[in-house]
């Protein structure tokens, strides 16, 4: 896995929101956000999990919604930052942060309704048996995010340390069937790289977003778009 080590850091987990979401990228967690509330509807009552929870942006999200929710990362340093955010939440006691490898999950076959993963696929070097575990513990569906290529991805990637994975259609096609599920539904947005959001202010960022989003609801937005939102379900 791409950046195991890197995201183990204090200093990393300490300051990952604050350089990810702070200024314009802060409409990048708006829309992730949004994503994920789209593709699992209601959750309260639900059991899920979340792989790579990292800070817990989005377990804490849903916990506060009354999901019965799990947090896996393989970063002790990421997770202590979650659990400090679901304490000023007041859900710490409402959702659980694990230490666990997303390749072997310590969970029974079905065991959640649905599973997710968000920022994940690009850093993995296996992502068919890490999609295989995800699915084998969810009984329901699976929800998940890529960086596309060809896109302004692809140009971004060469400015990356550790790069990321970028996935076709075909790709992500061929890996759901692979591993028992099938597509429901998908959405693909985003013209221009994250990484070009983080760098402006707010004020610029939306401007540019809207001219991103114009570009995106177009009759050629799907194939120029650098993120997918994979919404699955168990077959």
């Amino acid at each position: 896995m791409k950046g195991q080590e890197w995201y183990q850091a204090t200093e990393v987990a300490e300051e990952y929101d604050e350089k990810r979401f702070s200024r314009g990228g802060r409409l990048i967690d708006r829309r992730e956000k949004e994503a994920v509330l789209n593709a699992i509807g209601p959750v309260e009552g639900k059991r899920v999990l979340e792989i790579a929870c990292g800070t817990g942006r989005f377990t804490v999200m849903l916990a506060e919604r009354g999901a019965d929710i799990v947090g896996l990362d393989i970063s002790s340093a990421m997770l202590q930052q979650g659990r400090h955010k679901a304490r000023n939440a007041g859900v710490a006691d409402h959702l659980e942060f694990m230490r666990g490898d997303a390749a072997r999950l310590p969970f029974p076959d079905d065991y959640f309704d649905t599973v997710f993963a968000m920022r994940f696929f690009h850093l993995a070097d296996t992502p068919a048996s890490f999609l295989s575990e995800m699915r084998r513990v969810s009984k329901e569906q699976v929800f998940f995010d890529t960086f596309a290529g060809p896109s302004t991805r692809s140009l971004y990637n060469w400015l990356l340390p550790m790069g990321s994975r970028l996935y076709s259609l075909d790709d992500v096609e061929k890996l759901l069937a692979e591993t028992g599920l099938s597509l429901v539904d998908s959405d693909h947005d985003w013209i221009l790289p994250y990484g070009f959001y983080r760098k402006i202010p707010d004020v610029v960022a939306e401007r540019i977003r809207e001219m991103d989003t114009a570009i995106v609801e177009s009759a050629v937005g799907d194939q120029l778009a650098s993120v997918s939102y994979w919404n699955a379900q168990v077959k």
